[in-house]
């Protein structure tokens, strides 16, 4: 069983999942969205959006210290709120993306170091 958050409507669920059969081929669908540390200066951590949307609300500004995994922001897309994530400690040391800013996937949106 795997075990996944939900957040609907601004609540959230822990919904099990189990594999019942390996003998069909799974539905093809995209992958859960996850913020992965990428490398920016020396020293510093660039946290991208993982896929296209808007910038929905923004929980920190430069020069917050912030711990592995606090919500750094929150980007919507295809109708569904995503957590940004920060990938480690450190502090903000870029101006974050402002709110109501539409992203591509790819795109840098703050700067932790």
């Amino acid at each position: 069983m795997k075990k996944y958050k939900v957040i609907a409507n601004g609540v959230e669920y822990e919904v099990l999942i189990e594999l019942v059969s390996e003998d069909e081929e799974a539905p093809k669908t995209a992958p859960q969205p996850e913020t992965k540390p990428q490398p920016a200066a020396a020293g510093l951590t660039r946290v991208k959006a993982p896929l296209a949307g808007t910038i929905t609300a923004v929980n920190v500004k430069a020069g917050d210290t912030v711990k592995k995994g606090q919500v750094l922001m929150i980007l919507e897309a295809m109708k569904m709120e995503n957590e940004i994530l920060a990938p480690c400690d450190g502090s903000v040391r870029s101006d974050p993306v402002q709110k109501g800013k539409q992203v591509e996937a790819g795109d840098a949106l703050v700067d932790i170091g």
